[in-house]
């Protein structure tokens, strides 16, 4: 790690409240990244903000320390009032993902400390009845999913009338899930946007994501971070050519050849995940590939032992590439190239996190290698190629037969109850 990413901006010279300043000083902070430094002036001047920057920048802490500071000022720091009315969300944070939310709300816990602000989080998958009691007890800041949020919302769980202040997270990808809807849905039902402060973070901002900007916030300073420079100068590119054969020999002697480290693998499609975990767990690489149909509490495990150093390689499709906040991930391997540009970037974007350094690679195999000209013209510049000989690839022991669940058969065995598969291509 290095310092050489951060602004000259330090945190002690903005007007922040003593008690947020100490969670600052917990969390490590002291100088501000270039995100922060260029939002966080103006949001804590009240102003909207919608932002873009590369991710691993520090968006999460700008939009947590200006939240923070708007409501402990208009509260008057009294973070325990009680009229005997149930207490209301104040900070309304959307994220697209379970992992994301469950990141934000563990850096609202540290920056938070000692402000007495209470955070909830509201997610599916699991923790249906604690995340709802929760709630139910009274807080000021709520982390959440929009179908689960929705979900509680329509129950009368909590009001959206009190919030103050609004923030939606990666709202490209929000986009990307299909969850627009929901959004314009919860937007509509909190205060009118000149009365809260707004704030949208992305790591791109399409014109879809600006139309919503301009629709629900009030007049948002745009701010962006290096927009042309597509991809991070630390991150170390290269791409292969094997041919489909070649490319599981090429993967399991690349993992080998990388030795002790955090190693993300990604692949277009999630019966390629299952092959690949399958594959490198029997030529002895400890793998486990994690994709939307995971149940929540072996995702949370997967991540736990990944962060942890336990697990050597952690697979996924694009589901896992936005989202996850895994530090130190040396080495990401796209087994297939994407289909979709962004997505390069933002798997990618998972290495040279925060300053540090790391290597991406590729393989632009048979099927997947006509994506790689459309790559390379949205990044701006030529992936370095690099070879390999295919004669000392390492010989594979092929993993058992995975069984299959019958066709058609669902939860709890009814015939026909398990959801339609996706089309081919992106999942």
């Amino acid at each position: 790690m290095t310092d050489s990413h951060l602004s000259e901006l330090r945190f002690d010279t903005l007007d922040i409240r003593d008690d947020l300043r100490s969670g600052i000083a917990d969390a490590g902070f002291e100088f501000c990244t270039p995100i922060q430094a260029s939002t966080l002036p103006i949001a804590l001047k009240g102003h909207d903000v919608a932002g873009q920057a590369q991710t691993g920048t520090g968006k999460t802490a700008a939009f947590l320390i200006a939240a923070y500071q708007r409501v402990l000022t208009m509260s008057g720091g009294d973070t325990d009032v009680d009229d005997g009315k149930q207490k209301q969300p104040k900070v309304f944070i959307l994220a697209p993902t379970r992992e994301l939310a469950m990141q934000i709300a563990s850096d609202a816990e540290v920056l938070g400390k000692h402000t007495g602000l209470k955070i909830a989080l509201a997610y599916g998958g699991t923790g249906y009845e604690q995340q709802r009691s929760t709630i139910q007890s009274g807080i000021d800041v709520l982390i959440g999913t929009p179908g689960r949020i929705i979900d509680y919302f329509k129950q009368g769980v909590f009001k959206l009338d009190q919030v103050q202040v609004a923030i939606l997270d990666e709202a490209d990808r929000m986009f990307d899930l299909g969850f627009i809807k929901d959004i314009r849905y919860l937007l509509r039902r909190l205060p009118p946007p000149d009365q809260r402060l707004n704030m949208l973070f992305s790591a791109t901002l399409s014109q879809k994501v600006m139309e919503l900007a301009y629709e629900h916030m009030n007049e948002p300073d745009l701010i962006r971070i290096e927009p042309d420079k597509m991809t991070a100068d630390r991150v170390r590119q290269a791409i292969f050519f094997p041919s489909n054969e070649d490319k599981m020999p090429l993967l399991v002697g690349l993992i080998r050849e990388m030795g002790v480290g955090r190693i993300m693998v990604f692949v277009n499609m999630k019966r390629d995940a299952e092959k690949v975990e399958d594959y490198l767990k029997a030529n002895g690489i400890d793998a486990q590939a994690i994709s939307g149909d995971v149940p929540q509490k072996k995702r949370q495990g997967m991540l736990m032992r990944f962060l942890s150093g336990e697990l050597a390689v952690l697979i996924g499709t694009d589901v896992a590439s936005r989202g996850l906040h895994i530090p130190d991930v040396q080495y990401v391997i796209n087994y297939d190239l994407p289909q979709d540009c962004e997505d390069y970037v933002h798997r990618i974007g998972r290495t040279a996190r925060a300053g540090a350094a790391g290597d991406a690679i590729s393989f632009g195999c048979e099927t997947y290698a006509v994506a790689l000209p459309e790559i390379e013209e949205y990044i701006g510049h030529k992936i370095p190629v690099a070879n390999y000989d295919p004669d000392i690839l390492p010989d594979l022991v092929k993993p058992p037969h995975r069984p299959r669940k019958p066709r058609g058969s669902g939860p709890r065995g009814k015939p026909g109850g398990g959801r339609r598969p996706p089309p081919r291509g992106r999942r």
